[in-house]
C-alpha cells in the first residue's frame, strides 16, 4: 500500500488556496454530519482554542473557526 502524498505548496497564493480548499471542506463534512454532531466538533475546537499557550496561534484558529462556523450556517 502506498501513502499519499500530502505535500504542501511552496508560494503563498497556492498555499492560500489550499487553506480556502481544507475549509471548505471541513464545512462540507460538518453539513454532512447533522447539526449535533457538527456542534460538538465546533464545541471541541473552541475548547482546544482556549487551551492554547501561544495566543497568536490561538487567534488564528479562532478566526478560521468563527470562518467556518459562518459558511456552515449558510
Amino acid at each position: 500500500m502506498s501513502t499519499p502524498d500530502f505535500s504542501t505548496a511552496e508560494n503563498n497564493q497556492q498555499l492560500s488556496q489550499e487553506v480556502s480548499c481544507m475549509k471548505a471542506l471541513l464545512t462540507l463534512m460538518l453539513q454532512a454530519m447533522g447539526q449535533a454532531d457538527a456542534g460538538r466538533v465546533i464545541i471541541k475546537m473552541e475548547k482546544q482554542i482556549a487551551q492554547m499557550e501561544d495566543e497568536a496561534q490561538a487567534a488564528v484558529f479562532s478566526s478560521t473557526v468563527k470562518q467556518i462556523k459562518q459558511a456552515y450556517r449558510q
